[in-house]
């Protein structure tokens, strides 16, 4: 079986550190696996109105999350909390109430910060939303990123000082999608 996951970004960013972590930790999850980057940056902002007549990209992101057997979330810390872009792009996925495009599929939880802490708070806040949304979120490891040199190679794959940890959670992930995903 091949495994679908459609990967959201909570950054907008062009050279955002949370697309290239999404992009160097996908390199080292199995034959078996592939990743899609769902696009949120064009989505309106979510309003309940619309709900009867959603926009092309709110049918686009439906649509891809549907296709998809499971979830990874990579996000940034805003405030102490997730990005209202990634928020957002949950509102819209779930609604109108009663057809949530998220239920039921394992998801994934990381991120990547310049702070100490890394993105501990924007997790646990995305965390409590996708817990109410049916998404089966793997809760252990725990894995909070401070951006320091050496994260990222040369080539913007995983560095030698985290590639065992990151790999240690890649490979806890993808036995969560498969627990969770009936062929």
């Amino acid at each position: 079986m091949q495994y679908q996951i459609a990967v959201v970004v909570g950054s907008l960013r062009k050279d955002s550190i949370n697309r290239k972590l999404a992009n160097a930790v996908i390199k080292m999850a199995p034959a078996d696996f592939s990743f899609k980057q769902v696009q949120i940056s064009d989505l309106p902002l979510y309003n309940q109105d619309d709900d009867a007549n959603q926009a092309a990209a709110v049918k686009r992101l439906k649509a891809e999350i549907s296709a998809s057997h499971g979830l990874l979330f990579v996000t940034p810390e805003y405030n102490r909390s997730m990005p209202g872009v990634l928020k957002n792009a949950l509102d819209h996925a779930s609604r109108p109430y009663g057809q949530n495009a998220w239920g039921g599929k394992p998801g994934g939880i990381i991120g990547v910060s310049p702070g100490a802490t890394g993105t501990a708070l924007a997790q646990q806040h995305l965390h409590n939303v996708l817990s109410y949304l049916d998404v089966p979120t793997l809760c252990q490891p725990e894995i909070f990123i401070q951006m320091k040199d050496g994260l990222f190679d040369e080539d913007g794959n995983i560095g030698e000082a985290s590639k065992k940890f990151l790999q240690n959670w890649m490979d806890k992930y993808v036995a969560w999608v498969k627990k969770h995903v009936t062929a």
